[in-house]
C-alpha cells in the first residue's frame, strides 16, 4: 500500500471570532504559550511521518509563510548577541519540514479550500489536520493513528470523538456501524445536527486520511445554502463510492477556534511547560484561593 507523505493544513477562514484580535493577526498564528497555534499542528504532522505539507492561506495570511520562513537579519541579531538557544528555536522551525503554500481566493468552504491542494496531491492518499484542532499525545500522535488505521484498512479514515449530546449541534456528527476496536464503519455522515436527530455523539475532530478520489467527488458536490463546499457533505458522496471508516482518536483535543477552548489550551500547555510549569500551578492556585476569599468565585 502506498505511504501517506503529505499533508493538507487549510488555513483561509477569517477568524471572525476572534476579532479585533484576528483583523490584521491570522487565527492561525495566535500564541499558545510560546508557539502559534499552527506550529503545533506542523509539528504533529511530522511526528506522524508527514514530510511535505501545504498550507492553504487567504488574504492577510502571510505571517504564517513569514513564520516557517528563514529570518536572516534576526538570526544575525541573535547570532551577535550571543543568544544561541532562541537561533537554534528559529532555525529549526524553518528546517523541520517542507511546507508549500496555495491561496483559496474566495472562501468557498473548507471543501473548496482542501480542493485548492489538488496538484500538490496528486494522484496520492493524503492527510488533512484543521487548524482549529490541537491535540495533545506525546506517545503517539492523533494523526499517526489514523495513518496505523489507513494502512490495515486501505481506506479513507476520519479521526472523531465523543461529545456531549449537548455539543453534537456544534460539529459533523458520524453515524457509525461496525466496529472493530476503535475503528467503525461510517454508515452516514449528518453536519450539525440537533440533539434530538443526532445519529450518535461521535464528532468528527479535524484529522482525516484521504484517498484522491475524493478531488473527485469535491468536484460535483453541491454548494449549501451560503454557495459554501462542506467536506462533510464531500464525504458522505465519497462514502457511497467506496468504504469510509472513522477512528475514535486518543488525546486530549483543544478546539482553538472557540475562545473557551484556546484558553483552556493556553493554561494547560503553559502548566505542561518545563520551565513554567511549576511557578504557574502555584499562581493558578494562589489566584483561585484570592478569588474564593474575596467572593468573587463560585465553581457552578
Amino acid at each position: 500500500m502506498e505511504p501517506v507523505h503529505k499533508a493538507v493544513i487549510p488555513a483561509a477562514g477569517f477568524g471572525t471570532r476572534f476579532l479585533p484580535a484576528t483583523k490584521a493577526l491570522p487565527k492561525e498564528m495566535l500564541p499558545i504559550v510560546d508557539k502559534p497555534a499552527i506550529q503545533y499542528i506542523v509539528e504533529e504532522a511530522i511526528a506522524s511521518g508527514i514530510d511535505s505539507i501545504i498550507i492553504v492561506t487567504g488574504r492577510n495570511k502571510r505571517a504564517i509563510e513569514d513564520h516557517f520562513d528563514r529570518s536572516a537579519e534576526l538570526e544575525i541579531e541573535l547570532k551577535e548577541k550571543g543568544k544561541q538557544e532562541q537561533l537554534r528555536l528559529i532555525q529549526e522551525i524553518s528546517e523541520m519540514v517542507d511546507v508549500q503554500y496555495v491561496r483559496q481566493k474566495v472562501p468557498h468552504g473548507l471543501g473548496d479550500a482542501i480542493y485548492c491542494a489538488r496538484n500538490f496531491v496528486g494522484d496520492e492518499p493524503f492527510a488533512v489536520l484543521l487548524g482549529d484542532d490541537i491535540v495533545y499525545n506525546p506517545q503517539r500522535p492523533a494523526l499517526r493513528q489514523l495513518l496505523d488505521a489507513y494502512e490495515r484498512s486501505g481506506r479513507s479514515v476520519i479521526g472523531v470523538q465523543e461529545v456531549p449530546r449537548t455539543q453534537v449541534s456544534r460539529y459533523g456528527i458520524v453515524a457509525a456501524g461496525q466496529a472493530e476496536g476503535r475503528l467503525y464503519t461510517v454508515r452516514d455522515l449528518v453536519e450539525k445536527p440537533s440533539p434530538e436527530e443526532a445519529p450518535s455523539q461521535l464528532a468528527i475532530m479535524g484529522r482525516y486520511v484521504l484517498t484522491p478520489h475524493l478531488f473527485d467527488v469535491l468536484e460535483r458536490t453541491t454548494p449549501d445554502a451560503g454557495g459554501e463546499i462542506q467536506l462533510t457533505d464531500a464525504l458522505r458522496l465519497l462514502a457511497e463510492d467506496e468504504m469510509l471508516y472513522a477512528y475514535y482518536f486518543e488525546g486530549r483535543r483543544y478546539d482553538i477556534g472557540d475562545k473557551l477552548g484556546y484558553l483552556q489550551a493556553t493554561v494547560e500547555f503553559a502548566l505542561r511547560h518545563p520551565e513554567l510549569s511549576a511557578p504557574f500551578a502555584q499562581y493558578l492556585q494562589e489566584l483561585v484561593q484570592q478569588l474564593n476569599d474575596a467572593g468573587e468565585y463560585a465553581a457552578s
